[in-house]
């Protein structure tokens, strides 16, 4: 089942170093702003919770949890890179997918 879980919020992309001031290294202003969205309930009542903790992306889909690591060493020291790698760390681990198409957020649980 794959059902869309909200926009993209292209207003984060405002908060990406250098525009914004962000000593963190990885971009936590744009990484707070791009997964608030996320937060929500889908129709059929399943909460989906996605929260930054640190380097820590934890993604909860009803049940179903999954964390991915912030990784600016491994993956890249771009913010957006690593904002997904990470989100998609998460989403295998928790046993879903994550997808970004048409500017959209999709969720698919099996």
């Amino acid at each position: 089942m794959k059902v869309k879980l909200c926009e993209v919020n292209t207003a984060a992309k405002e908060k990406l170093p250098p525009q914004f001031d962000d000593k963190s290294g990885i971009g936590v202003h744009y990484i707070d702003a791009y997964i608030k969205p996320m937060n929500t309930k889908l129709e059929d009542g399943t909460a989906v919770r996605c929260k930054r903790r640190g380097l820590k992306i934890t993604l909860t889909a009803g049940g179903k949890k999954g964390e991915g690591l912030m990784r600016r060493l491994d993956v890249s020291r771009d913010p957006v890179v690593m904002l997904d790698a990470a989100l998609q760390e998460a989403a295998k681990a928790a046993g879903v997918e994550l997808s970004v198409e048409d500017g959209g957020i999709f969720l698919s649980i099996a």
